[in-house]
């Protein structure tokens, strides 16, 4: 491996120190702030009313949020009802057949067993 040499080294340098921002700035954080340390009154009210935009932000999304997971739990509701009452339709039906096919079994194998009785009186 070559070794750079001081001059490319230094232009390197420059190079990384020209495509650097000249100043980067402090990003500000939304978020609670400890008002105490402020010593203005003005400064002070400034930060208690951007803890107070904060959290009202803050329950105006989170209630938005828990509003569409309750609107959405509501439709699941819905459909999970919707869903019982066709399946006790489908049992009912299914239990009537069944109840039908039960009858229609007691009508055909009554006349069967009364034409398999024979009479004593005749026999003898």
């Amino acid at each position: 491996m070559i070794a750079p040499t001081p001059k490319i080294t230094i232009v390197a340098i420059a190079l990384l120190m020209a495509l650097l921002p000249e100043s980067v700035h402090a990003q500000d954080v939304p978020g609670i702030e400890i008002c105490t340390v402020e010593k203005t009154m003005e400064r002070r009210t400034s930060c208690l009313q951007s803890n107070v935009d904060f959290l009202q932000k803050t329950i105006t999304k989170l209630t938005t949020d828990h509003q569409q997971k309750i609107d959405a739990s509501n439709r699941q509701i819905e459909a999970l009802k919707n869903a019982v009452i066709g399946l006790q339709k489908l049992v009912g039906e299914l239990q009537a057949a069944q109840n039908k096919a039960a009858e229609d079994a007691k009508k055909t194998a009554a006349p069967t067993a009364k034409d398999a009785v024979t009479p004593k009186d005749g026999a003898r």
